[in-house]
């Protein structure tokens, strides 16, 4: 099974009882946005979470920008939202991919075995007349019950051990656009550049208008592979593109580049 459904296909199962439509709209630097526009109109039935209220955790020392969140908290919001274990997640964003990526890596971390990124997004979703509303939906409060997939997750030590030894079975992916992996520009984090040994495959190139393109050239199936970004959001797309082009091993650093750098004796190239 995939991570990717069409609009087609979620407009065939809109009215079932059975899944659970995400809206994981958001704006980098105006964080009420997102859920302005989710009061405004929202798919059919969709609730709504906050990349950094619902998705991510309190900032700290280490950990980076958007780390991972509470996990009881975000249970106890899963559970809120009537979503169970059996539940069909389609978690949808502006069109952007990276953070309905990060709703359906993040789910997959809890072990969650049917999670979608929708595929367009909701401009895709909007542009087709397909069912909008302004009402929020209620649902009634369900158990959830986490079993960590930690297969997903690349934590700080894996990273920092392949800096140092440098396996040839394992390819360190920076996902972020060339300018900063290169540390020509850095607009965010404190300290510019890369991880070491790191190759740069810019997340917006497995995606087109807003959606996921059909194949990835890497050929790299036989290999571990971690992918990171800035703070472990626009990584998440890469994953979604790796894991739909059959690679099995793919892991998300969620830290990323912002944890990495957190500690002052990191090296960067």
């Amino acid at each position: 099974m995939g991570y990717i459904m069409e609009k087609e296909e979620l407009l065939s199962l809109l009215n079932s009882r059975d899944i659970r439509i995400c809206d994981c709209r958001f704006q980098l630097g105006a964080p009420d946005v997102g859920y302005i526009e989710y009061e405004k109109e929202h798919i059919t039935g969709a609730v709504y979470f906050d990349l950094e209220k619902d998705l991510s955790g309190q900032v700290e020392k280490h950990g980076g920008r958007h780390p991972l969140p509470d996990l009881n908290t975000l249970k106890e919001r899963l559970e809120s939202k009537g979503i169970t274990n059996e539940t069909v997640l389609i978690a949808y964003d502006g069109g952007e991919g990276s953070f309905a990526s990060r709703f359906v890596w993040l789910l997959s971390y809890l072990g969650h075995q049917k999670v979608f990124v929708l595929n367009g997004g909701f401009r895709a979703w909007k542009d087709a007349g397909y069912p909008l509303e302004t009402n929020q939906s209620k649902y009634a409060s369900a158990d959830y019950n986490i079993v960590l997939n930690e297969s997903v997750l690349a934590s700080y030590q894996k990273v920092k051990e392949y800096t140092v030894k440098r396996p040839t079975d394992v390819v360190l992916i920076d996902s972020r656009e060339s300018k900063r992996y290169q540390g020509i520009e850095e607009p965010i984090d404190k300290k510019a550049g890369h991880i070491p040994g790191a190759v740069n495959k810019v997340w917006t190139k497995v995606l087109e208008n807003g959606f996921y393109k059909k194949s990835e050239e890497l050929q790299l199936r036989d290999k571990e592979i971690i992918v990171y970004c800035g703070s472990g959001v626009t990584a998440s797309p890469n994953y979604i593109a790796l894991k739909e082009a059959g690679f099995k091993d793919v892991k998300v650093y969620v830290g990323s580049f912002s944890d990495w750098i957190s500690y002052s004796d990191n090296p960067i190239e």
